[in-house]
């Protein structure tokens, strides 16, 4: 019988040890499918005041919208532009409309409402991806979403980061590991696909607060991951605190042997949107190795295969070591 370990690239087609975001959307769609970045211009409630000020410690001023469309110009423009630009490189596909910069949950149901339905009417469109934070889902926001992802292929992209409410703390989040879970509980009892974001190399977090983190989330068996490293960027509050010395970046090999081990531990069935982040190279402060994103990805892949591992290899349903 020919198993996972015997075929370590049997969930993707991208000659991955994991199963890439690219693999399962080409496998559900049949053909290339990528995302349209749209900003709709919400803010947070770690900014507003009504939870905090200042926003994350990492948060750019464009709120993690860098490269997201410009939210004076209307969604159709945006898309558009957007569009227009991935053409030229993946010609014929379908797209995703991505609401990602801020919190896209944090308005007026009925404003999301049509801002959705706005972006879902657009032409080729197959699916929908709303970032948010999960103390920014409500009852009445999550029926609204679930009557979405009845009629398209819905993910809803939720910034935990970390399970450690300590660091949650220092990084300014404004909620807590418990707040996430009843936030996700609210998705994903409505059968609502989740993308949880992490965050690897937080201040004050080790290897293995990364690794417990990881294996919170595999216990969770959401839809998708993302993996990010953390990027400092000029003229945050993460920055400020890198000038005193107060955040060490992780160096490449460190990062590569954290999201390796990571991948070992999610069920081999949850989708790995990234592994790892794109920084504006105009604003970067720390690491610059990060801007050579493909080299990051073929550094993973190699430690992967000299591990001869895969995405699941450690997966423990219930969060006990593997037997």
């Amino acid at each position: 019988m020919n198993t996972i370990k015997d075929n370590p690239f049997k969930y993707s087609s991208d000659n991955k040890r994991y199963r890439t975001f690219n693999h399962y959307l080409r496998e559900r769609f049949g053909k290339k499918v990528f995302k349209v970045s749209l900003n709709l211009g919400l803010s947070c409630p770690n900014r507003d005041g009504s939870k905090g000020v200042g926003g994350c410690i990492y948060c750019s001023e464009k709120l993690s919208g860098d490269f997201g469309g410009n939210p004076c110009d209307t969604l159709e423009e945006q898309f558009r532009t957007v569009r227009d630009a991935m053409e030229k490189k993946w010609p014929g596909g379908s797209y995703i409309p991505y609401f990602q910069a801020g919190t896209n949950t944090y308005a007026d149901t009925e404003f999301l409402k049509r801002a959705y339905e706005k972006a879902l009417s657009f032409e080729n469109v197959v699916g929908l991806s709303v970032a948010t934070r999960a103390d920014c889902i409500t009852e009445q926001t999550a029926d609204l979403l679930q009557d979405i992802s009845k009629r398209t292929y819905l993910v809803v992209e939720l910034g935990l980061q970390t399970v450690h409410d300590k660091t949650a703390k220092l990084i300014n989040r404004c909620h807590d590991y418990g707040e996430f879970l009843k936030g996700y509980k609210l998705l994903s009892d409505r059968g609502i696909n989740v993308c949880i974001h992490l965050i690897d190399g937080l201040p004050g977090e080790t290897k293995e607060m990364m690794l417990e983190t990881a294996k919170s989330v595999a216990s969770l068996r959401p839809h998708a991951v993302k993996l990010h490293l953390l990027h400092i960027i000029e003229g945050t509050a993460l920055h400020r605190l890198y000038e005193k010395g107060g955040v060490r970046p992780l160096e490449l090999s460190e990062y590569v042997d954290i999201v390796c081990s990571q991948l070992e531990l999610f069920p081999a069935e949850t989708v790995i949107e990234r592994v790892t982040g794109d920084g504006a190279a105009d604003t970067l402060v720390a690491p610059l190795w990060s801007l050579k994103k493909l080299c990051v990805m073929n550094e993973i892949d190699k430690e992967m295969g000299r591990r001869n591992s895969y995405q699941g290899r450690l997966f423990c349903g219930d969060m006990k070591s593997c037997e």
